[in-house]
């Protein structure tokens, strides 16, 4: 069998979404001849989704391109330490955290970002189904403003209400050794009006982990309304990497 050498393309999504919200991407991908994977993340917690997606990286043959959005790019900050074949991280409107930060306090100092204010909490069972825990959605009336604002009306109503809930606790769990203090290279794509994690600490973070950073006008779903823009970030990385 001969040794994979270019990179698979993994990427990973975020809270109040699905793999499908990649969809855009992963099409332009496999059109241009990219190995790639949208994977599930759990979102039921900062170390048990790292280890998730950590244990899917690390069975796929050859080097790897992480790529994250929006709580996705807390995951492979915190999975990405635990592989071995990842060869470069991409963050796409991300949280990039740092060792001992929680994305809760992330948020709180934000002055771009709303989602606080928008994010509605119910009850999901655990263990043995006896007790239960805190999930949140964003307020279904309140996703177009607060997440998909460049989407229509009726593409923005689909994902909203079609959300995946994440358990309240991930947002409240200190994240781990962060995979972008290593020597491994870092792109960012930041939606210059994403009002979900906020475009100033989203910025902040990327400057921090010393990304190569484009901007990239849209809200905080710019894998799904600038397809193109993203993927080219994406290609950068890869064509860089091999």
């Amino acid at each position: 069998m001969s040794e994979v050498t270019t990179p698979t393309v993994v990427l990973v999504h975020g809270a109040f979404a699905d793999a499908g919200s990649w969809a855009p991407v992963t099409e332009r991908l496999v059109a241009a001849g990219v190995p790639v994977r949208a994977i599930v993340n759990p979102l039921r917690g900062v170390s048990v989704d790292a280890a998730y997606v950590a244990s899917v990286i690390n069975q796929i043959p050859g080097p790897v391109l992480a790529v994250g959005h929006s709580y996705g790019g807390a995951i492979i900050t915190n999975a990405v330490p635990q592989t071995t074949n990842v060869v470069g991280l991409v963050y796409v409107a991300a949280f990039a955290p740092d060792e001992g930060e929680a994305l809760a306090d992330i948020v709180a100092g934000s002055k771009d970002s709303v989602l606080t204010s928008a994010v509605q909490p119910s009850q999901y069972p655990t263990g043995n189904g006896t007790e239960t825990a805190t999930e949140l959605i964003i307020d279904p009336a309140r996703f177009r403003a607060v997440f998909t604002a460049d989407l229509s009306q009726l593409q923005s109503d689909v994902y909203g209400l079609s959300q995946r809930p994440i358990a309240a606790a991930a947002f409240e769990e200190k994240n781990g050794p962060a995979a972008w203090k290593s020597d491994l290279p870092v792109w960012a794509a930041i939606g210059t009006a994403d009002l979900a994690a906020g475009s100033d600490v989203v910025r902040r973070m990327a400057q921090r982990a010393g990304a190569r950073i484009t901007e990239i006008e849209g809200s905080h779903v710019i894998m799904i309304s600038q397809p193109d823009a993203v993927t080219r970030v994406i290609q950068e990385a890869l064509a860089s990497l091999i």
